[in-house]
């Protein structure tokens, strides 16, 4: 059984990148391994090597394989484009048969993005059956958007582990978020003057689920 959480976010350059990089400065069991398994757009971003940098990681704590496709658009369109098509059994043969490993899911896009012409990313963290960890924006729109990504995580069975809230703090959008969501927010991360592996590991420590309640996911 997979163990760790995949990280969604409420809308595509949200900061899942980031939030991921976070969870790997937070949680430090003897093997916790980063996955992003369909990359869109790697001709402008690398959301893999970003990781790595800002988690300071060795690269065998990354698992550099999977989808990965030039077109900055879904991953369906992406992969038409590209004369394949991404099947969730060819996704999932790529995971090492590895009870001990705990794993940092990265998504693409939301929870409804296609994957092909039958099954969105929901479908895909269905078969891994991770809890989720949702990064939203901490502005205007986020109470719908994430009470909408919440809601359709929890229609198909998904369990929703937490809300980083991302951008300049704002109570009032984080107590509506916990209290019509019934879900904690288990950080509330700012925009870096400068984004690098020091910034990023200090707010870590300090700020990211400071009562633990993501702990249990990696044990």
């Amino acid at each position: 059984m997979l163990r760790g959480l995949f990280v969604t976010g409420t809308d595509t350059g949200v900061g899942k990148t980031v939030a991921s990089a976070a969870l790997l400065h937070r949680y430090r069991p003897a093997r916790l391994r980063y996955w992003k398994p369909i990359q869109t757009g790697t001709e402008q971003d690398d959301d893999t090597a970003e990781v790595r940098r800002l988690a300071a990681r060795r690269d065998d704590d990354i698992l550099n394989q999977g989808i990965r496709l030039a077109n900055p658009v879904s991953p369906h369109l992406a992969a038409q484009r590209a004369g394949m098509t991404i099947t969730l059994e060819g996704l999932r043969a790529v995971l090492p048969d590895d009870d001990a490993i705990r794993w940092i899911v990265e998504g693409a896009g939301g929870v409804l993005v296609p994957i092909n012409s039958r099954d969105l990313m929901a479908d895909w963290m269905r078969t891994l059956n991770l809890p989720v960890l949702i990064a939203a924006r901490s502005g205007l729109g986020t109470i719908n958007h994430t009470l909408l990504t919440v809601e359709a995580l929890r229609s198909r069975g998904l369990s929703v582990a937490g809300v980083v809230m991302i951008g300049e703090k704002n109570a009032s959008n984080r107590t509506a978020i916990e209290h019509y969501g019934r879900v904690p927010v288990v950080g509330e991360m700012p925009r870096f003057p400068v984004l690098d592996q020091a910034a990023l590991g200090r707010w870590s420590v300090a700020e990211l689920d400071p009562e633990d309640q993501l702990l249990e996911c990696f044990r």
